[in-house]
């Protein structure tokens, strides 16, 4: 199953989430623009494209949930394609190889002149923000005056991991659905059924995904298992072979190498964090460590830093704190 959200079709983020969406679209009081709330990686996206597929005029499939669609719908296979003319999506941009910190104002000045038009396709117009916890200031207040004069026929799905973080007047114009953690019988299952692991390790990843399906998923996959199995090792082993340090390293060119470093050094903060709480009241030095592992690829973005030399730090920080036993 592809990792995007706009790709996934077998997967209900949450029954329950989508039947009130349906229920207000049927009654004819669906609001203009909704707030997609939960823990990253709760299906809040796989929602918001299911909803626009619906939107959008794709065929109910109701044997993939309430708002299921089938991949080879026309409308569906626009979507897929990014080329659907009635949907406009904002997300952080690549440029020169990085994924950008932020939303800029001008990719959000693109939301008025998307609604002035009519829809060409479909009885709407729809927009995706993923996420809206990345519009800068200026951005979010180019999108408080799309809130604020909806147009006719337009629907705005913000997806948000951090609803305290927005703007209170963006949050005070948007219906909220709030996306539950999953229980983890049900991420069990749900790792089972799309990667065909077996019982034990389906076990182990829901038991890792802090309740997060997409998570959960992404831990299944074969580069992020990789990742955790190395990030467990370098903090079980001794010390760190630095020419597989290096290797590593080398593999972080790029928007893909960028994805890679944020991989590992997520999945190193997750192992330092397990260490933390197996050492109990002595491993204060270990929870300190998290911290600053939590904040590295942030501040390291902030000032251009090589994300060789941030994984070298990482490293040279873990082994001070096993010297100091």
């Amino acid at each position: 199953m592809s990792g995007h959200p706009r790709d996934r079709f077998d997967m209900v983020p949450d029954a329950a989430a989508e039947l009130a969406f349906l229920e207000a679209l049927d009654k004819g009081r669906l609001h203009h623009a909704w707030l997609l709330c939960g823990v990253e990686g709760s299906g809040k996206a796989t929602f918001a494209y299911r909803a626009a597929r619906r939107l959008l005029g794709a065929t109910a499939d109701l044997t993939r949930g309430p708002l299921g669609t089938r991949p080879d719908d026309p409308v569906a296979r626009l979507v897929t394609a990014q080329s659907h003319p009635d949907l406009l999506i904002l997300e952080r941009a690549v440029e020169g190889g990085k994924i950008k910190k932020s939303i800029s104002v001008d990719q959000a000045r693109d939301l008025p002149e998307f609604f002035s038009k009519s829809p060409s396709q479909a009885h709407y117009r729809v927009a995706i923000i993923d996420a809206a916890d990345d519009l800068n200031l200026n951005a979010a207040n180019a999108l408080l005056k799309v809130l604020e004069e909806p147009p006719e026929r337009s629907m705005l799905f913000l997806v948000t991991h951090a609803p305290g973080r927005l703007l209170a007047t963006i949050r005070s114009r948007c219906r909220r659905l709030a996306f539950p953690v999953w229980p983890l019988h049900a991420l069990e299952d749900l790792v089972r059924n799309q990667t065909g692991v077996s019982s034990a390790e389906a076990s182990r990843i829901a038991g890792m995904a802090g309740g997060s399906p997409g998570q959960a998923l992404a831990l299944a996959s074969g580069a992020t298992l990789e990742a955790d199995q190395l990030a467990q090792a370098w903090v079980a082993a001794a010390s760190v072979d630095r020419a597989e340090a290096m290797a590593v390293a080398d593999g972080f060119r790029g928007v893909e190498g960028q994805e890679r470093f944020e991989m590992l050094m997520g999945r190193l903060g997750a192992a330092v964090k397990v260490r933390a709480l197996e050492e109990g009241a002595s491993g204060a030095r270990w929870a300190e460590l998290w911290s600053r592992l939590v904040e590295m690829p942030e501040r390291a973005a902030a000032i251009n830093m090589d994300r060789g030399d941030v994984l070298a730090g990482a490293l040279a920080d873990l082994q001070r704190v096993k010297a100091a036993g």
